[in-house]
């Protein structure tokens, strides 16, 4: 899926309405006694993190979401009965966290006393000011800190409606949001025809997050695991890496702005190929991350590159269908001396995941204090990450196109860089924010028009 901004996602003047959780139900979450289940190290690390970046004075917003058409006129009463059955499927959307002193404590809604309150906001007819007020509504409705934290929107037409769902991060991974509109779609559409969809049972992310942090305590700081992240850190100069080009940032800077980029690399006939000339080495995750290597080394001059690559933890296909955060990340290091070419960094890359992928069984939050070191958060984001994925096997992505389809993200304040790379049918898709300074713009830019130099030059011999 396609990912982008709200500013740029093709947002049309409407009628606005909106879709939260009803006081009664938040009344009655208000009421709810502890659920023993904890939270996932990950959730439990974004909030930590959320909470110590507004102590600091900033509140920086961070909720995901997907945007995508339904063609009309639309029925509201029937798109809100399918946003409803939708939310019942995922428990994670009825479960949510307290503080008890310094500990995060869960509460969860039995699926029965879960509705939705609907409301016309009213017609927005400059697009601009809708864009404005969408983005103003979210970072107040989808904050890490408030419960709840999500919100339905849909920007009502003649020929239809444009809807948006956004979540917490907390919540939802990138892999949860491009599975929503099809699902969305066969919930409104059996609805149309009168027939409610079958019910579907999906896997709860709160009973992973349970399993996966029982799994975390039984590691102990004497873990294989634990001393090859000490190992990875150390040659990190004790911290964890960043995007290894300069960003126009200084040592005590307060937190930049970012800025998003995002176009299309290749088409599909070069990812194909592109594809095909790196399967032998593990694909074209392995190709990008070769490249990347090789370039900042070209821009920056470094002469190793480290980084945190992102694998999902949906190990089990009981998770497949289930909405959550389920990622984990491994550590590689690919120095200038092993990887002299694209050839030499393909290998080595691919001998690095080998070695290493197993790490990202141990969430790196547990991790972390297992090693005693202060990382007190003072971003968003711990590390940059250069992240891909092939979306064109998730169920409805042949589709995106004609729904216009796409999946958001809140670009807001970091000194990081985060890089997604796309598989979809039409190519390759690129986003990534980055912090917004001159030099970091002018850095970015060569790295991605030198990225598709290279992906071109390979999948064309």
């Amino acid at each position: 899926m396609r990912m982008t901004d709200i500013q740029r996602c093709e947002v049309r003047p409407g009628r606005l309405v909106e879709w939260t959780l009803s006081p009664a139900t938040v009344e009655a979450a208000a009421d709810l006694p502890e659920d023993t289940r904890p939270p996932a190290y990950i959730q439990e690390a974004h909030i930590r993190t959320a909470r110590s970046v507004r102590e600091d004075g900033l509140f920086v917003p961070t909720w995901l979401g997907t945007a995508f058409d339904l063609p009309g006129p639309v029925d509201l009463d029937v798109l809100q009965e399918a946003l409803r059955s939708w939310t019942l499927r995922h428990e994670t959307l009825r479960s949510g966290f307290r503080w008890d002193g310094d500990e995060m404590r869960r509460f969860t809604l039995d699926a029965d006393a879960v509705a939705l309150r609907s409301e016309v906001i009213g017609d927005f007819p400059d697009a601009s000011e809708l864009v404005q007020h969408l983005q103003d509504r979210f970072d107040v409705a989808a904050d890490a800190l408030g419960w709840p934290n999500f919100l339905y929107t849909a920007v009502v037409h003649d020929d239809g409606a444009r809807v948006h769902m956004v979540f917490d991060h907390s919540n939802v991974d990138g892999y949860s949001l491009q599975r929503i509109a099809a699902e969305i779609h066969e919930l409104y559409t059996a609805g149309l025809a009168g027939h409610a969809e079958e019910e579907t049972s999906v896997s709860s992310y709160v009973d992973f997050c349970e399993i996966e942090r029982a799994d975390a305590d039984r590691v102990d700081d004497t873990h294989a695991i634990v001393a090859r992240w000490r190992e990875f850190i150390q040659r990190c100069d004790g911290k964890l890496p960043d995007f290894p080009v300069d960003l126009g940032l200084e040592p005590g800077d307060a937190l930049p702005a970012q800025k998003l980029m995002r176009e299309m690399l290749v088409d599909a006939d070069d990812a194909a190929a592109f594809e095909a000339h790196c399967r032998p080495y593990g694909g074209s995750l392995v190709g990008i991350l070769a490249a990347t290597s090789l370039l900042v080394h070209e821009i920056g001059g470094q002469s190793v590159y480290r980084t945190v690559v992102p694998f999902h933890t949906r190990v089990k296909s009981q998770w497949s269908d289930s909405v959550g955060w389920y990622v984990g990340g491994a550590p590689i290091e690919v120095s200038m001396a092993q990887a002299r070419d694209f050839r030499g960094a393909l290998a080595t890359v691919r001998a690095e995941l080998q070695a290493n992928r197993s790490l990202a069984r141990i969430p790196l939050a547990r991790v972390l204090s297992l090693l005693g070191t202060d990382f007190r958060p003072t971003s968003p984001d711990l590390y940059s990450i250069v992240s891909y994925l092939d979306a064109r096997s998730i169920p409805g992505s042949e589709r995106w196109a004609e729904q216009n389809a796409y999946a958001l993200l809140r670009v807001s304040y970091g000194d990081q860089v985060c890089v997604w790379v796309n598989r979809m049918h039409e190519g390759l898709w690129l986003a990534s924010r980055y912090p917004d300074t001159d030099i970091a713009s002018k850095n970015m830019r060569l790295y991605v028009e030198r990225l598709r130099d290279v992906i071109v030059s390979v999948a064309r011999g």
